[in-house]
């Protein structure tokens, strides 16, 4: 696709016009953002036909992912695309994130191709060496030589965490889970702890605290936090840790946002019941499923895929967050 330099010119109209016109079309699943100085990809519907049936494995981060509507819905588009999907016996979470207990339990495994949810580096470095086709979800991918995809929310994290810092919270937690904290951060909490330094702030564990990935490892680090210097505003990773954390305040009495100021950085359509409105990063899982069943319809067909794409994602401000108290 030709940029949007250029097309403004052609088409003798404003470039924020153009790049609304491509985000919609990337959203729509006709484009394909490949990121930064890189032409946009245009998706074409015969790429979408597959010739010979593939039985993709999927290997979820957590049980609970096999639940996600995003997950349920590119079971059923495989299924449409002539394709089965199974589930493997454990997930990376049950197995620790351990390269060689994954590697166990993935090789008596009869599959043509694999979806990893969430895998870290050492993960997905094991599936390119294994040969094993493989497409990342997320996770640690973009130092890895593999096909992924998922969306990219550096701008939509520094734009919540410049929003609460411009409403005077200077005490704020980010609260993610261990891959996108160890053993280094990623993009998303790079961009969070960058956005601190640039307003002074000097970023320490207390701004991405560690915690044990269980439920009471996760309560515990919450009465931790809020015994002594309690945050101010907090930017919580997933759903589930959102709900949770919202019933813990509402436990403590603490309300929302005139006590602690709340950023979920996914979305549920559960967000549209809820008044105020919930404070969110927003991105569109249906880009997400078409590229891994275009991916699996491309290995149906011999044809090599390596490309690492990017959805975009953007910062949704709701009633949830507000200026801190004095």
């Amino acid at each position: 696709m030709p940029g949007g330099d250029k097309l403004a010119a052609d088409l003798e109209v404003g470039r924020d016009t153009i790049e609304a016109a491509l985000k919609q079309l990337e959203l729509s699943g006709v484009l394909i953002n490949q990121g930064q100085r890189r032409g946009r990809l245009i998706v074409l519907e015969e790429a979408d036909i597959a010739e010979r049936q593939l039985r993709v494995a999927i290997l979820p981060y957590e049980a609970a992912d096999r639940r996600l509507d995003y997950i349920v819905k590119l079971e059923h588009q495989l299924s449409e695309a002539g394709h089965h999907a199974i589930f493997p016996p454990k997930n990376l979470l049950e197995l620790g994130m351990d390269p060689k207990r994954v590697a166990n339990m993935v090789r008596p495994i009869q599959a043509d191709a694999w979806v990893v949810i969430a895998g870290s580096g050492e993960i997905l470095e094991w599936f390119v060496q294994s040969g094993l086709p493989t497409l990342a979800m997320f996770g640690r991918r973009q130092n890895v030589t593999i096909a992924s995809v998922g969306p990219s929310k550096v701008q939509a994290m520094i734009d919540s965490t410049g929003q609460l810092l411009d409403l005077g919270h200077r005490r704020i937690v980010h609260i993610t889970k261990k891959i996108r904290r160890l053993p280094t951060p990623g993009r998303a909490e790079r961009a969070f702890l960058k956005t601190l330094e640039e307003y002074g702030i000097h970023p320490s564990d207390y701004h991405l605290p560690d915690w044990e990935e269980t439920v009471d490892g996760f309560y515990a680090r919450l009465e931790s936090l809020f015994r002594i210097s309690p945050p101010t505003a907090m930017i919580i990773d997933e759903i589930p840790l959102f709900i949770a954390t919202q019933q813990f305040l509402a436990q403590k009495r603490l309300r929302v946002p005139e006590d602690v100021s709340l950023v979920c950085t996914d979305y549920a359509e559960i967000f549209e019941w809820c008044r105020p409105q919930i404070s969110h990063i927003r991105w569109d899982s249906q880009p997400v499923a078409r590229r891994v069943v275009r991916w699996v319809n491309n290995l149906s067909r011999g044809k090599a895929d390596f490309r690492q794409v990017f959805t975009p994602a953007k910062f949704v401000r709701g009633g949830t967050i507000a200026e801190v108290k004095e």
